[in-house]
């Protein structure tokens, strides 16, 4: 199985979910009046888990392993809390959430296949929360289109992995993912040196999917002229030949090979 949990967690319909959330929360708020607000997270982790437990709602299941796997490749997430056998929950102790905590949550579910989880931070002065939604289910993350040049063997590398993990999880798993299988990191990334004309700017990270070859990995709603653009003045500035870009929309993968041009 591309996608490991150990077992699998139910499709929960918005009301199942909010009544479950209603006594989470009431706990929640409990554990943020008895503590304060500045402790670190994996104590807000505990007390909040055995309140839980202690209510009822439990089995209540610390550091929830969730692990990708792809030829060989496996890495594994940790959500930090699935109440009742079926809702994760993501706690955090930040100044205020943000949408990078809404997308590693929202990486969490899709992989788990689960439709919506929490967030709750305890470090503002009342506690924060925010549901998250899964737009897509694992069968229609693994329905999309392809377009463009998928000739060279790196885009079919790419289109075999998303057949089997799906669209619309991290983008860093990915290249995680295809840095292995291309040969680990000490061989794909590399420090290059970048100019302007005779000027030396110093050196520039690339992911190498060939010595004169990097590849770039994105999730834009669509290939956009404008940051091809931007990819062609990246690696005019670099001593590489090519530059292999995936984009990876829900439903559509874009595949561009954009070549160097000759200086003037």
């Amino acid at each position: 199985m591309p996608i490991e949990l150990p077992f699998p967690l139910p499709q929960l319909s918005t009301e199942e979910f909010k009544h479950l959330d209603y006594q989470v929360m009431a706990h929640a708020f409990a554990a943020h009046r008895d503590l304060g607000r500045l402790c670190d997270e994996a104590v807000y982790q505990a007390d909040l888990a055995e309140r839980l437990t202690a209510a009822g709602l439990g089995p209540v299941q610390r550091e929830f392993p969730i692990t990708a796997s792809f030829r060989g490749f496996a890495h594994t997430y940790f959500a930090d809390l699935l109440i009742g056998d079926r809702a994760l929950y993501e706690l955090k102790t930040e100044t205020a959430l943000a949408p990078a905590h809404e997308a590693q949550l929202l990486n969490y579910l899709l992989l788990a296949d689960a439709s919506r989880g929490k967030l709750i931070n305890f470090r503002p002065t009342s506690v924060e929360s925010r549901f998250v939604n899964a737009p897509l289910d694992t069968t229609e993350r693994r329905r999309f289109a392809i377009h463009g040049d998928n000739a060279d063997p790196f885009f079919n590398l790419v289109t075999a992995l998303i057949t089997d993990w799906g669209t619309g999880l991290e983008t860093a798993l990915y290249v995680r993912a295809l840095t292995h299988l291309l040969g680990g990191e000490p061989e794909v990334i590399r420090q290059l040196p970048m100019t302007r004309g005779a000027t030396s700017l110093g050196n520039q990270r690339f992911h190498l999917a060939a010595p004169d070859t990097a590849f770039i990995l994105t999730s834009l709603p669509s290939a956009e002229t404008a940051h091809r653009a931007h990819l062609q003045r990246l690696l005019q500035a670099s001593p590489l030949t090519r530059l292999l870009w995936a984009n990876l929309a829900l439903h559509d993968l874009t595949f561009t090979t954009i070549a160097r041009t000759p200086s003037p």
